[in-house]
């Protein structure tokens, strides 16, 4: 829940949410974590990895940011994917501000993704900014024809060339979305820098892991949930997470031979949960066979998303 910051009740303060959009794979994430100072949110190499929006908070000056990590907007065919894109248009509606995330390395002519989403930010009332990332991985003069073809739509306040990678031209886009900020006393303590419940980040890190590890279609078929929370006396903490398969045949890929790549995965994540937290984590996995999974509202709502009808 979303509490005033003691202290920060003054007129020159400045808060809101900025909502971060793009196709899928444009480094929303990335901008994300580097936005924020730390990471908050799962990246990976491959598309559609975020699922629900997930919100890191962050401090320039007087001014607070609740930057929102959207999925990626593209055209949907299942009802997950479905639900991810209602999620990530929900989240640029409600914003008080909108960056455009976009690969740089996309053709400058393309009608693809990037330029219905482009189109359909140009009537939107919160102000949109348009960040052209990778641009480390791309010459300038298709950068500048790329900025060109997407600000015929007409919808952008500003353009910032960015690495979210490198963290080149970050700061500068901060510094602008700071300044377009609505007045008002901040949402959040100042030493906050997400708002997500930890059983959730828990399983989202664990997810990451489990798609590092996993190729082609599987990872999507995939969920992963924090069925149980222990505070130990000694100040560890015990996670129960179920991880979810819709067929028989994933519950041996997710295994691994001898069970090499659930245990990889499992380690990975509790050596991350334990630098987050600054504590000893035990984590236990389980995986289970599941095949209505992705028809299932209680499952949605477990990721944070409204269920499509």
């Amino acid at each position: 829940m979303a509490r005033d910051a003691p202290g920060t009740g003054r007129a020159d303060t400045r808060c809101g949410v900025v909502a971060l959009v793009g196709a899928p794979n444009a480094g929303k994430s990335t901008l994300l974590n580097a936005l924020v100072g730390t990471k908050v949110s799962i990246v990976t190499p491959k598309v559609q990895t975020t699922r629900a929006r997930v919100t890191g908070v962050a401090v320039e000056g007087r001014a607070q940011f609740v930057f929102a990590d959207t999925p990626g907007i593209f055209s949907p065919r299942r009802r997950l994917e479905r639900a991810m894109v209602d999620a990530a248009w929900s989240g640029a509606r409600d914003a008080d501000a909108v960056v455009l995330l976009v690969d740089s390395r996309r053709p400058a002519d393309r009608d693809d993704d990037t330029a219905r989403i482009a189109g359909g930010l140009a009537g939107a009332e919160s102000p949109v900014v348009l960040a052209l990332n990778k641009i480390d991985l791309v010459e300038k003069n298709r950068l500048l024809a790329l900025s060109d073809a997407l600000n015929g739509s007409g919808a952008f306040r500003e353009t910032f060339m960015i690495s979210a990678l490198s963290g080149d031209g970050v700061e500068d886009l901060r510094d602008f979305l700071a300044g377009i900020l609505p007045e008002g006393p901040w949402l959040y303590p100042e030493d906050q820098i997400a708002d997500m419940p930890m059983r959730l980040l828990a399983a989202e890190t664990t997810r990451e892991k489990l798609f590092m590890r996993l190729h082609r279609e599987l990872p999507y078929h995939l969920t992963v949930e924090t069925e149980a929370w222990e505070e130990r006396p000694d100040g560890s903490v015990g996670i129960d997470q179920v991880i979810y398969v819709s067929r028989r045949a994933h519950k041996g890929i997710v295994l691994g031979k001898g069970g090499r790549l659930i245990k990889s995965a499992g380690s990975a994540a509790r050596a991350e949960l334990e630098h987050a937290m600054e504590r000893q984590v035990h984590l236990f996995l389980h995986v289970k066979v599941r095949e209505g999974w992705l028809d299932e509202p209680a499952r949605y709502r477990e990721m944070g998303l409204e269920f499509p009808r």
